[in-house]
């Protein structure tokens, strides 16, 4: 038999029954995973919003959010400040929580199929950088005082979306994008809009401005509320979690070579556009929202293919279940170690994901995206 009558075989031989009753058994175990893990991020998220300075019931909670989002009619056995706490309060910063973790999760598992790189994760184009960058000017110089109360998360999504669009041009050579070129531009760009962001604190001798840049760099949810803006990041998150399942079978393509996916029909260099357009928006987003928030979109994705392999079809939905339920708990860390202040977010995550990620060196260093 020939080289390309042996690669053809496979497709066209009668399949084998074995073979579907174990496709099967990996399809219905991946489900009941996938259920478990939406329990648990439900669950976790009525946590989130019981616990805190002021402690409410989980039922109580639980019977607020119907009566507020269902317009559940049972009798209101609550008080006043229950309801502004659990419903004014908390819930859009779980929300916000639940976006935030799971979009930078599927971005992560998008970047390291489309590099071919485990290390890569939403920061590696630079589009943090390029957030911090605007973010900085706005507090410490006033830059976007135009879009009035928006002026923050306007300024770091601007800077966003220019470090994003700076990464695309230099990477892209000859009208292609390669998984190569667009880590090392994003690196590069990266690094020279940290600069840039280090040199405004530097320039601006305010020490109050320094404080609340620092802050943000390293993450916050507090400033979540009921609003266009959060509606604007749950509409982006759920979006893009839709468009990568959607592409899940170029993304398994993308993971096992470029050669692959030409054969399947994908031009590499145009999906790359494609997801790095569809990334960027979305990472511009997130962190223009709730500033640096490391390791989510690094970690997540090993952890999701530790659980269901490494089909994509499995992996982003596991992704943003696991990364919208690790930032909930990241969020309630951060108000109750030092409680009543209130400790960044970034700090958590990072103290949190660098140990699991050495474990999963150590434990899944073969591991492979293929």
């Amino acid at each position: 038999m020939s080289r390309d009558a042996e690669l053809v075989a496979p497709t066209t031989a009668p399949p084998d029954p074995g073979d579907r009753l174990g496709v099967r058994a990996r399809a219905r175990r991946n489900g009941l995973v996938l259920a478990v893990l939406a329990v648990l991020t439900v669950v976790t998220a009525i946590i989130a919003i019981a616990v805190g300075a002021v402690y409410v019931p989980p039922a109580t909670v639980t019977r607020i959010l119907a009566h507020a989002v269902l317009s559940w009619p049972g009798p209101v056995t609550w008080v006043p400040d229950q309801e502004a706490i659990v419903w004014s309060v908390r819930a859009p910063r779980v929300v916000l929580a639940l976006a935030v973790g799971a979009g930078l999760a599927v971005c992560g598992t998008a970047l390291q199929a489309m590099t071919r790189n485990m290390l890569a994760d939403p920061y590696v184009l630079g589009i943090n950088s390029g957030a911090s960058c605007g973010a900085a000017a706005a507090i410490l110089f006033g830059v976007g005082l135009g879009l009035g109360e928006y002026a923050l998360s306007g300024s770091a999504f601007i800077g966003a979306l220019a470090a994003s669009l700076l990464v695309f041009a230099v990477a892209r050579t000859a009208g292609t994008v390669t998984s190569v070129r667009l880590l090392l531009a994003g690196v590069a760009v990266g690094y020279a809009l940290s600069a840039a962001t280090s040199f405004l604190i530097f320039a601006s001798g305010s020490a109050e401005g320094a404080r609340s840049v620092m802050f943000w760099l390293l993450g916050s949810l507090a400033l979540a509320q009921w609003g266009p803006s959060l509606l604007v990041v749950v509409v982006v998150v759920a979006v893009t979690c839709v468009a990568l399942y959607w592409w899940a079978p170029g993304l398994d393509a993308l993971a096992i070579g470029d050669e692959t996916a030409r054969t399947l029909g994908i031009s590499p260099a145009a999906f790359r556009t494609r997801l790095l357009v569809l990334v960027a928006l979305a990472v511009g987003v997130l962190v223009a929202a709730s500033g640096s928030i490391g390791f989510v979109g690094l970690v997540v994705p090993h952890l999701a293919r530790r659980v269901v392999g490494v089909g994509h079809r499995w992996v982003v939905p596991v992704s943003a279940l696991l990364g919208a339920t690790l930032l909930l708990w990241g969020d309630l860390l951060s108000r109750l170690v030092m409680a009543p202040q209130e400790l960044p977010i970034g700090i958590v995550t990072a103290l949190v994901g660098a140990p699991l990620l050495l474990h999963l060196v150590r434990t899944q260093y073969s591991i492979t995206l293929t």
